[in-house]
């Protein structure tokens, strides 16, 4: 079993989507692939400590250990409830 493991961080804007591959430890925590990741970011306007986090598309605890080549992904906050904002979708169309 190899004692490395690749992993890609992802963190998207509405505008720009942003990847970084990192190479951690077998038993790297999400955590510790976040702090590679940052270390070869230039951007300092990702929220590193405060995003809610997962693997593809699934919420994780910052202390999971990720497999190799997971995808962790870095979550903005909604601004708007997606039932919401699908209900008020479904008045204007039936307004019409």
């Amino acid at each position: 079993m190899s004692s490395h493991k690749h992993c890609l961080v992802a963190y998207a804007t509405p505008t720009e989507q942003f990847l970084w591959t990192v190479q951690v430890a077998a038993d790297a925590t999400i955590q510790q692939a976040l702090d590679e990741a940052r270390r070869f970011s230039e951007r300092s306007d990702v929220p590193w400590d405060e995003a809610d986090v997962g693997v593809f598309g699934e919420l994780r605890a910052r202390t999971d250990i990720p497999r190799d080549g997971d995808r962790i992904e870095l979550y903005r906050p909604l601004t708007h409830d997606p039932k919401e904002s699908r209900r008020d979708r479904v008045k204007r169309l039936r307004k019409r």
